[in-house]
């Protein structure tokens, strides 16, 4: 019986450690950021959650999502490995909700910056992720991976003063 059970539970890990897929797992908004037809000022949000699966138990996932002034929605930045599997480029630029569930896991916010000031600093943020030197690689481990875009995209905007956590593994692959 124990060891059914424990077979059980690997199974049930190397499948993603829940009972859902990432087919099925909430990409709903966690409600955290502000509503962009109530919000005629410029937003960037920096945002990080657990990886998906067993990766979560160490790892996040990290994003940027930006509005200008005045805009009716949000850009949302980002690397997403298995693109490279589909032939498409790892970066993903797109119109989007910004604090997504990421694959059934919520979103925190890591940084916020609003106001006239920050409308400038969306434009740098869409040009240094535009410019991302491995637009087209990505690798788990030691990185190029999504935390590595975050770190190198906030890098480029030292105006932009945010510490991705510990578990952005990836992270350092920039400096």
């Amino acid at each position: 019986m124990r060891k059914a059970w424990l077979s059980a539970l690997i199974l049930l890990c190397l499948a993603g450690c829940g009972p859902n897929d990432w087919r099925t797992a909430s990409r709903e908004s966690a409600g955290i950021a502000p509503d962009p037809a109530l919000t005629p000022e410029a937003v960037i949000h920096v945002y990080s959650a657990p990886a998906w699966g067993w990766r979560g138990w160490f790892a996040v996932h990290t994003w940027i999502a930006t509005k200008k002034a005045d805009d009716g929605s949000y850009t949302v930045y980002e690397v997403i490995g298995w693109r490279q599997n589909r032939g498409l480029p790892v970066v993903r630029i797109e119109r989007d909700v910004p604090d997504r569930y990421w694959f059934g896991e919520r979103p925190r916010l890591l940084a916020e910056y609003r106001g006239p000031a920050v409308e400038q600093l969306v434009e740098k943020v869409d040009r240094a992720a535009k410019s991302y030197p491995w637009g087209d690689t990505y690798k788990a481990f030691p990185g190029p991976n999504s935390n590595t875009f975050t770190a190198w995209v906030l890098q480029q905007i030292p105006e932009l003063d945010v510490k991705l956590p510990f578990s952005a593994i990836g992270s350092g692959f920039a400096g």
